[in-house]
């Protein structure tokens, strides 16, 4: 695997580049965490499928208190009780993980850029290897 030190100056550019290009910012996901209850940092980092659990449990919340609004207008004390569990359970639920995320995002952030690194070192590994093969250069090979 090719690392950073055995990167010549123009590929250390390339390489900058595309990092800044697509590295995520610690500010703009602390930022979204804001949001949190809509798992929109989660989004940000690529993690899909917990954004959307996120998402599910701040919808479930908001039906249970609008279910809770309804039934104490209609006078339903069972459906009143059910619907301020339901709530709270789900709005605890969500409090907390969005407050676990508060300490998870730097290593999320860390990982995700990370990854990024891997894989723009890897398709630079990629074209070094093409252009020994070949003889000629990348930008040479790509013209043609």
């Amino acid at each position: 695997m090719l690392n950073k030190q055995d990167l010549s100056l123009n590929e250390l550019m390339v390489f900058s580049s595309e990092l800044k290009r697509n590295e995520k910012s610690a500010a703009i996901a602390y930022l979204m965490l804001l949001g949190g209850h809509l798992g929109l940092h989660r989004f940000y980092l690529k993690r899909k499928w917990t954004a959307v659990i996120q998402l599910l449990l701040f919808i479930m919340a908001s039906i249970f208190y609008l279910m809770m609004y309804l039934s104490s207008a209609i006078g339903s004390d069972g459906l009143i009780i059910a619907s301020i569990i339901l709530f709270a359970l789900s709005a605890i639920a969500l409090f907390i993980w969005i407050v676990v995320d508060l300490f998870l995002l730097p290593r999320m952030i860390k990982e995700f850029n990370g990854a990024i690194e891997r894989d723009i070192l890897s398709q630079m590994e990629h074209y070094r290897t093409m252009e020994q093969l070949s003889g000629r250069s990348v930008p040479s090979l790509i013209k043609e």
